[in-house]
């Protein structure tokens, strides 16, 4: 079965508020709010969700 997630682990994306490049580390569905959380291997102890970043162009 196929995720609905934009991104997958070890994937790099921009983070739109700063322009950063992150990687994907982990994603997980949050059910209460009905969207993917994602943490990075840039920032282990912060989460992102899926509108506060974008594909990366590489």
């Amino acid at each position: 079965m196929k995720s609905k997630n934009k991104f997958q682990a070890n994937e790099k994306v921009i983070l739109k508020a700063t322009g950063e490049t992150l990687t994907i580390n982990k994603f997980s569905y949050v059910p209460n709010m009905k969207r993917y959380s994602y943490t990075c291997l840039e920032h282990p102890s912060t989460f992102f969700f899926e509108e506060e970043m974008r594909h990366s162009k590489s």
